[in-house]
């Protein structure tokens, strides 16, 4: 089906877009922590990859350009609104509790991910949360295997040390 979406056929770029769609916000939404945003990103995502679905020469790996891309509009978005990111809304959009706000205990992975950095972040989304292989994420990421590895090392220690510590909100 991606050789016919390659071919022009838009009807088979919908049908394999769509399969990938709810990928593509949770990633989105992961970077951005906003549903309007999410689904921007998602929006720029159909087009970029529409667009240039040509330049992809593997075909399996359909799916892992179009999260590259995704994550790519995500931290275009962020530099080019250059905005502070609210914790407010959960993982799925839901607006917590505001008591819930103010307890510090109440953690989620989601608020750890948020204190690291933007490549450790790009490492730990694609290896927990889409369950590819770090030699996956390597090639989505382009990066050589020992480099995604340190990072992914790094991020998990870093995780480990502020779940431990307690104390994320003094970062």
């Amino acid at each position: 089906m991606v050789k016919k979406a390659q071919q022009g056929d838009e009807t088979a770029y919908l049908k394999l877009f769509q399969q990938f769609e709810e990928d593509l916000y949770r990633t989105a939404y992961v970077y951005l922590k906003n549903q309007e945003d999410a689904l921007d990103v998602v929006q720029e995502t159909a087009y970029r990859s529409f667009k240039s679905i040509t330049s992809l020469k593997e075909p399996k790996y359909f799916k892992t350009w179009l999260i590259r891309i995704a994550m790519s509009c995500s931290i275009d978005l962020l530099r080019q609104r250059k905005k502070v990111i609210q914790l407010k809304p959960d993982y799925y959009g839901r607006t917590m509790e505001s008591e819930e706000d103010n307890l510090p205990l109440s953690l989620s992975l989601k608020d750890l991910i948020d204190l690291i950095d933007e490549d450790e972040k790009s490492v730990i989304i694609l290896r927990f949360y889409h369950d590819y292989t770090i030699q996956q994420t390597a090639e989505i990421l382009s990066v050589p295997l020992g480099t995604a590895k340190t990072i992914l090392y790094r991020a998990l220690k870093k995780l480990r040390r502020l779940t431990e510590e307690g104390d994320i909100y003094e970062q």
